[in-house]
């Protein structure tokens, strides 16, 4: 059997045991060289990839990729700092929606029909993407969130007011016939205005505040192969994936610095 048939075989039988949902536990270390599990899951059906990770310091980031809507969510579950006494003891959840561009991550149909073969295997990825700055300059009103996202309302359900996007992206979702009624679902806000959080002293003032969210390992994109098919000419066919490493840095409008106690450096 030549190479291409021996491909094509294979994934015809990963495609009829696959199921709709399918998950992936990887294996991470960090710069600390602590071991981050992640893990990945894909719903062919609603065409949706979600990516879960704790920190070693408790704050646990999830990532939910939308295709349909073209759009993707970061909801980061933050503990509060105990030993500073702001009267507050309730875990903090901050959400960054920005546009999805397509060929950042593989698909939903792509994602599920990764098998693993050793679970317990530390992954190191096979490239490191430019650091992202994203200035997140408008805020989303919650209970009108769906229209960005059907996904965003339960995903962002306990962030309250702290759901953050970027105009621009707003204007290019409401580009799409259907959704023109996207700008009125967020409320302009103006982070030129406000100094840096760790330039503040009084810890009731509103603030720029940067929050950073580094995915360790993830698949990027799809690997293509060279082989010869049944009649002996070159083809070119799906042969394996890429995985990247991304560090995305969000600044934002806190309504309070101690609502930013980890932007004091």
């Amino acid at each position: 059997m030549d190479t291409l048939s021996q491909i094509s075989l294979m994934t015809f039988l990963v495609f009829i045991i696959q199921q709709t949902n399918s998950q992936l536990v990887v294996n991470v270390k960090n710069r600390g060289g602590d071991v981050v599990i992640e893990t990945i899951q894909a719903n062919t059906s609603n065409d949706v990839v979600q990516l879960q990770f704790q920190n070693t310091d408790g704050t646990i980031v999830h990532q939910l990729i939308d295709y349909k809507s073209e759009a993707q969510i970061f909801r980061a579950h933050v503990l509060w700092e105990e030993e500073q006494d702001y009267n507050q003891n309730k875990p903090q959840v901050l959400c960054f929606v920005t546009r999805f561009n397509k060929n950042e991550f593989i698909s939903a149909d792509a994602m599920s029909k990764l098998r693993q073969k050793n679970p317990t295997a530390i992954r190191q990825p096979e490239e490191e993407r430019p650091p992202e700055l994203h200035t997140m300059d408008t805020q989303v009103y919650q209970d009108r969130g769906g229209l960005i996202s059907p996904h965003l309302t339960s995903t962002c359900s306990d962030a309250g007011e702290s759901i953050y996007t970027k105009e621009s992206d707003v204007r290019q979702w409401a580009r799409v016939p259907g959704r023109a009624g996207l700008m009125g679902t967020v409320q302009k806000l103006y982070p030129t205005k406000y100094q840096h959080c760790h330039l503040v002293e009084d810890a009731t003032k509103p603030c720029l505040c940067t929050y950073s969210i580094t995915v360790g390992w993830y698949p990027c994109g799809l690997k293509y192969c060279r082989g010869k098919d049944s009649t002996g000419k070159y083809v070119s066919y799906r042969c394996g994936i890429k995985t990247c490493k991304r560090h995305l840095s969000f600044d934002f409008v806190s309504k309070q610095k101690m609502n930013c106690l980890w932007d004091e450096a």
